[in-house]
């Protein structure tokens, strides 16, 4: 019975594992209309890499999202964020002031920065949890 359990995990778990990262995404680009955003898609995504490496391993895990992606995905996203409020600065802005974004219709310049902004949000937050998780499930007992 441990065996069939085992497939059954296995199988289940590749049955979702898109679809939660699916869904995070939806989280990630529907927040204008919807509760959600950056953070919680970002918690979302990296829960579907943390799902596959309860069930597959971390090893294999580390294989399909290498720790060298996690620490680029934590570093693109600061990146991002950072270089949205130094262009608003650049434009005689205030700090992620997007309405100085160099875009002609203000409403477009807001929602552009902000969409930017939540990439950036995603990204950090996607590569925050999984190098704590592997930091974590990384250790020896």
């Amino acid at each position: 019975t441990d065996m069939r359990l085992d497939v059954l995990l296995r199988v289940i778990a590749k049955l979702l594992i898109p679809f939660i990262a699916v869904f995070g995404f939806y989280v990630h680009f529907h927040a204008e209309y919807s509760p959600g955003g950056g953070f919680q898609a970002g918690v979302v995504v990296a829960a579907a890499v943390i799902l596959y490496a309860l069930i597959f391993g971390l090893g294999e895990a580390q294989r399909i999202v290498p720790v060298r992606v996690v620490e680029l995905l934590m570093g693109v996203g600061a990146l991002i964020f950072l270089a949205i409020g130094v262009v608003t600065w650049l434009y005689g802005g205030n700090y992620l002031d997007y309405y100085a974004l160099p875009i002609a219709d203000p409403q477009i310049s807001q929602q552009v920065g902000i969409i930017l902004i939540e990439v950036g949000v995603l990204s950090a937050v996607t590569g925050a949890i999984l190098a704590i998780f592997y930091a974590f499930a990384g250790r020896g007992r």
